[in-house]
């Protein structure tokens, strides 16, 4: 089994941060995994994506051509990324901030207005974490209790206060996967 993924958005949304988690936690479930960050200069606000990808298998090449999975956190993402997901992949995406959407009618979509769910969390900074709940819910990629182990070592260390809103968000994303 091999899930090829982007996960593209504004710089400062935390894709980076998706594709980094969905790695991590694969690698703490025994798969291989690659994970290939890119971003504009400006980080914050300019465009960033990553290419993360999961295997039972070695990994020849960490270059994401035809994802499985899209998660897009804003239209460009979409506009750019969208007529490359193979037929029957899956596309995740915010409504807050994607208003066209996606015409493709050979892929599942899943839809949700992630930014303004990550507000009601409590925090815009959750949005990366609802994501990657959207993922686990819709593809079980990786286990929740991996990702909830991860995310507490990172927090404690980092920001402790912020943790229970990420574990909200991702539980969260959760029943919008399996909704």
């Amino acid at each position: 089994m091999t899930t090829e993924m982007i996960c593209a958005g504004f710089g400062g949304q935390g894709v980076l941060t998706i594709g980094k988690f969905i790695a991590q936690a694969s690698m703490k479930e025994g798969k291989n995994v690659s994970w290939l960050p890119s971003y504009g200069p400006e980080m914050r606000g300019g465009t960033a994506n990553v290419s993360t990808v999961v295997s039972d298998e070695a990994i020849a090449s960490p270059i994401v051509s035809f994802p499985d999975i899209l998660v897009a956190l804003n239209q460009p993402s979409i506009d750019k990324f969208a007529p490359m997901i193979r037929p029957g992949g899956i596309l995740i995406y915010n409504t807050s901030m994607c208003p066209n959407g996606c015409k493709r009618e050979d892929i599942t979509q899943i839809s949700a207005p992630m930014s303004d769910i990550a507000n009601e969390i409590g925090n815009p900074m959750v949005l990366n974490m609802l994501a990657i709940g959207v993922i686990i819910g819709k593809t079980a990629l990786i286990k929740y209790e991996t990702i909830a182990d991860d995310l507490t070592s990172y927090m404690k260390a980092k920001n402790p206060e912020l943790l229970e809103l990420n574990l909200k968000a991702i539980k969260r994303g959760i029943e919008i996967g399996k909704s």
